[in-house]
């Protein structure tokens, strides 16, 4: 194999679909003023205390451009169509136009946690009721994890690798810290990196319920009357994350690029920590997490002190919550006062393999604008008073380097330091 060239690598734009709007810059607004993007489900019908969640709003594939009532009908797993509207928004957002020379030069890299489950469900709902001649030829492509890059591909024109890192919930940084290798090697000079779920289907919903990991919504709770309040991370009264759907896909590019083709830096991927647990398929083993921050730091060439602000995984889990701090403890140690450290799932939810990308595009525009995002819904937890999350309202603060955490079922941990660029 040839060597790799050490090319610095760069995001030059993004897209993203959320509960809080179905493009980045309707999500961005409502971030900033401190909204959040949850309601009872209206996706389908569930029988669960665990009924509100996130849902793209207004989301429907038949006000886009590129499709048809067919194409819809026949790419029922909705993660491909989201995917190659988003993927669209972000190459619009790069100002990166595809042709012959730019074209075979990118790459496609979109991860996914439950890939086509809604196609699957359609198809076993057609086989039971009519029969299995009803049962969609197309339901094996729906079910491929690199069918979203690959319809992408065909809708925008490129033409390098494609394939679905698999990170359970931290998919869209792996793919990202992936994309940014391939780059940094040479093997291409763009990559649109990222990952989509959607969730919002009755096994599912019921699947995490039984599993105690999203939020019971009982009378007595203070999201009962108004659902907004469900995800609180680091708040004392937190009970569970809540289920949403999105996409979110970041644009990277070799630094060479950006001259060349006129392009605009937003910020530098600076290092990568990649580590697993080996230890349980939820429970987080902080040893491992601690590795996976410090190597993502060490990665970058910095120290802990470099470090500005903390996109926290975040996902208003009791457990999961108190983990994470004291792993930010272990490596910042009393600098971690200093740090604010806020979670973006208290507003959008866990979008499962699309959170860390989605995150990281609100992270990278805050740093663009010198606005640090909140957590809202925040009630002091006592065990955490040392940390500053940002509670409720957004923060005008310049700051330069990112560190944003990203951990999945199946113990997968991926961190990523971002620079801003101007």
């Amino acid at each position: 194999m040839r060597a790799p060239l050490n090319r610095r690598v760069f995001v030059i734009g993004y897209g993203a679909a959320t509960p809080l709007g179905g493009t980045f810059a309707d999500t961005w607004a409502r971030a900033v003023r401190g909204e959040a993007g949850f309601r009872r489900v209206t996706r389908c019908r569930v029988e669960s205390v665990c009924d509100v969640v996130g849902e793209i709003p207004d989301w429907d594939p038949l006000t886009l451009d590129f499709v048809d009532a067919k194409e819809i009908y026949n790419w029922n797993g909705a993660f491909v169509i989201l995917t190659m509207a988003v993927c669209r928004e972000a190459l619009a957002h790069a100002g990166l136009p595809m042709n012959k020379e730019t074209g075979p030069r990118t790459a496609c890299l979109i991860g996914s946690a439950i890939n086509g489950a809604d196609a699957f469900r359609a198809a076993m709902l057609q086989l039971q009721e009519r029969g299995p001649l009803k049962v969609s030829p197309f339901l094996l492509p729906n079910l491929c994890a690199n069918l979203p890059s690959g319809k992408a591909g065909m809708l925008l024109g490129f033409t390098g690798p494609i394939f679905s890192p698999q990170g359970a919930c931290a998919s869209g940084n792996h793919a990202i810290g992936i994309g940014a290798r391939m780059i940094r090697d040479g093997d291409c000079d763009f990559v649109l990196a990222g990952g989509v779920d959607t969730p919002i289907l009755p096994e599912i919903i019921h699947g995490f319920t039984n599993m105690n990991a999203t939020i019971k919504v009982h009378p007595e709770d203070r999201a009962y009357a108004d659902p907004s309040q469900a995800s609180r991370p680091f708040s004392h009264d937190r009970r569970g994350f809540v289920l949403s759907e999105g996409a979110g896909v970041i644009v990277l590019a070799a630094e060479e690029m950006l001259s060349r083709h006129g392009l605009r830096p937003r910020a530098e991927v600076m290092g990568v920590g990649w580590t697993s647990d080996a230890y349980h398929f939820t429970k987080p083993n902080p040893e491992t997490i601690i590795r996976g921050i410090r190597e993502a730091i060490g990665d970058a060439g910095l120290s802990p002190q470099d470090i500005r602000y903390v996109n926290a995984h975040g996902t208003s889990t009791p457990k999961g919550d108190l983990v994470e701090i004291d792993c930010l403890r272990a490596v910042f140690g009393k600098h971690l006062e200093k740090i604010p450290v806020s979670s973006n799932k208290s507003q959008i939810g866990h979008t499962l393999g699309a959170a860390a990308a989605i995150e990281d595009a609100l992270a990278i525009e805050g740093m663009q604008r010198g606005i640090i995002l909140p957590t809202i819904n925040h009630r002091p937890d006592p065990r955490f008073p040392d940390i500053d999350c940002v509670p409720n309202e957004a923060r005008e603060k310049r700051h330069d380097m990112v560190l944003s955490n990203a951990f999945g079922f199946g113990g997968t941990n991926c961190c990523i330091v971002f620079r801003g660029a101007s």
